[in-house]
């Protein structure tokens, strides 16, 4: 069964709290300088509020320190990290989250029993006696600033804004983060305001050096947008009084979390980075990690369109394009696999045989600038979207999913770059335009794969790689530009297969029966059930897939692929 709330246990002699008086009791009895980090979407005044509460009845006085008043003035910040005026992308910042402030303020030194807590985004520059972070995964901030209460990095008092908090937050509160992660003392989950839970420093780091060593699943959630279907909803328990289900999060590295503890009542949530900051080789391999640095490279997610609408038809930035525009080192590639299709539905991918490209550009225009709708398939191949069959999709090439689907989207990394240049004319959830990057998108589409090439490159026949008794390997993508591919494990019922990770990362996911058991060289026994989605790290090496229920299993796997030529390795996310 489909588990939403995937948890691990920590390793042995983890110390977990949960509750602010329990935690609050993990602080110094005074006479110390206490600095909690951690990124602008947490409730601090209230982090602070409850942190002094507890403490009094120690008999403790703490001194407050809110950080977020002292940031440079709000032009400057905005100077210091953004110089460009694309409304729709900016270069990733490479700011230190240091550079946001002017003069840091100097804390107060403790008398008596008091306890300095100095609090909010960056305070661990400044000097202090114990460091906790105090954390909240990413698709909070994004909901709350699309919602409009969120607030970027730096600019605690303005409206927040997305593109903000993508290119230029994001990537500065994950390296500072990264660089903290070695020596923090405390890690703090504050999903729940009312109860967080703590994981001792120490006991984190052994959690996070098990977990690099033996397979992982991190923490599912789906978002809703206007194309949005229903089959989460229905099939898996997601969002039930949501719009929709749109895009899964199964595995997408910069945002996923990994859950720790022993019951749902006490669990911390911890960045699934972390394990790559802290254990690449480990988690990544050797090889993958000299190509890529501490960025782990593949992500498996989910379009829900059952019972939705088309996606919009966009590209991806070719390579150079994202290197020296966008500044993230490799690009995104992406490849669709059919969980659920059928030969009615559809695929929009490549470009006809006679596609007209300056004809293509002004009905983009027309439909952007006046509202004329267009029909994509005028101009970009469509293929039955038949359960099972996998597309590849390099970047610059147009595609989309059509209403009706369930598409595994096994891709690179990077997800922030949808260059659209159409999307059937539809509002957004509050009523405004989608945003049409398609000048992005026609600068990067790629004109040279047409027609029967679309469907003999990005199409292809599976090939069985190796088999044995009731099973097979299959290898069912692979493009030379493409740096991973895709595999698909088939077992009959009962079938045992042997595989091995080889020093590079596998990722797994069952798109039909009803699951496996993965047994490690280890000894470690793990089930994966229809739809879930696995790490299986590099540093597993031997490990056996055995086919459960009474109906054959089909697992697909994605690994990096074994070749020279590289990506310059890139730190943090």
């Amino acid at each position: 069964m489909y588990r939403l709330d995937p948890r691990h246990a920590p390793a042995p002699g983890s110390v977990l709290a949960t509750g602010w008086p329990a935690v609050a009791a993990r602080l110094p009895r005074g006479s110390a300088t206490v600095a909690v980090e951690g990124p602008p979407t947490a409730d601090w005044d209230g982090l602070a509020a409850r942190l002094a509460a507890e403490l009094r009845a120690y008999g403790i006085t703490v001194v407050p320190l809110d950080l977020r008043a002292h940031h440079a003035p709000p032009a400057e910040v905005r100077r210091r990290t953004d110089d460009t005026d694309d409304p729709y992308f900016c270069r990733l910042a490479e700011n230190t989250l240091r550079e946001l402030f002017d003069d840091l303020p100097t804390p107060p030194g403790p008398r008596g029993r008091e306890l300095v807590l100095v609090y909010g985004p960056g305070a661990a520059l400044l000097p202090h006696d114990v460091l906790w972070y105090a954390d909240l995964p990413k698709r909070y901030a994004e909901a709350a600033v699309a919602a409009g209460t969120g607030h970027n990095l730096g600019l605690p008092h303005g409206a927040g804004d997305l593109r903000r908090l993508f290119y230029i937050d994001w990537p500065v509160l994950d390296r500072h983060r990264d660089t903290l992660a070695p020596g923090v003392d405390g890690w703090l989950d504050v999903q729940d305001p009312d109860r967080p839970t703590w994981i001792d420093g120490d006991g984190l780091r052994a959690t996070l050096a098990a977990l690099a060593r033996r397979p992982v699943r991190t923490r599912p959630y789906f978002n809703s947008t206007p194309w949005g279907g229903h089959w989460a909803q229905r099939e898996l328990g997601f969002g039930p009084g949501a719009r929709n289900t749109a895009l899964g999060y199964e595995l997408i590295a910069p945002e996923a979390g990994v859950l720790i503890g022993p019951h749902a009542e006490q669990q911390a949530e911890i960045p699934f980075q972390l394990l790559c900051v802290l254990h690449p080789d480990a988690l990544l391999g050797p090889q993958v990690r000299a190509r890529f640095g501490t960025s782990f490279p593949i992500r498996f997610d989910y379009l829900d369109t059952v019972g939705g609408g088309d996606l919009s038809v966009h590209c991806h930035p070719k390579e150079p394009y994202m290197r020296e525009r966008f500044g993230w080192p490799y690009t995104q590639h992406e490849t669709y696999y059919m969980t659920l299709g059928s030969p009615d539905t559809r695929v929009f991918l490549g470009l006809r045989e006679d596609a007209d490209i300056d004809l293509f550009r002004k009905e983009i225009e027309e439909a952007a600038h006046d509202g004329v709708p267009m029909d994509p398939a005028d101009h970009v191949l469509t293929f039955p979207a038949e359960q099972g069959r996998l597309f590849l999709i390099p970047a610059g090439t147009p595609h989309a999913s059509g209403a009706g689907n369930l598409v595994l989207e096994i891709s690179a990394t990077p997800y922030l770059y949808s260059l659209r240049f159409y999307d059937w004319l539809r509002p957004d959830a509050d009523g405004r335009p989608r945003q049409l990057p398609y000048e992005h998108g026609l600068a990067n589409l790629e004109t040279g794969r047409r027609g029967d090439a679309v469907a003999r490159d990005l199409v292809q026949e599976p090939r069985t790689l190796r088999h044995g008794t009731g099973w097979r390997e299959e290898l069912i993508g692979a493009l030379d530009e493409m740096f991973y591919e895709v595999r698909r494990h088939v077992l009959d019922v009962d079938a045992e297969l042997p595989d091995d990770t080889a020093g590079r990362f596998h990722v797994l996911n069952v798109v039909e029966g009803e699951g496996v058991l993965l047994r490690t060289a280890a000894g470690e026994r793990l089930t994966l059930a229809r739809a879930e989605t696995l790490t299986v790290p590099a540093a597993v090496g031997p490990y056996r897939l055995t086919a459960i229920g009474d109906a054959p299993v089909k697992v697909v796997k994605a690994l990096v692929r074994a070749q020279t030529g590289a990506p310059r390795p890139r730190t943090g996310a």
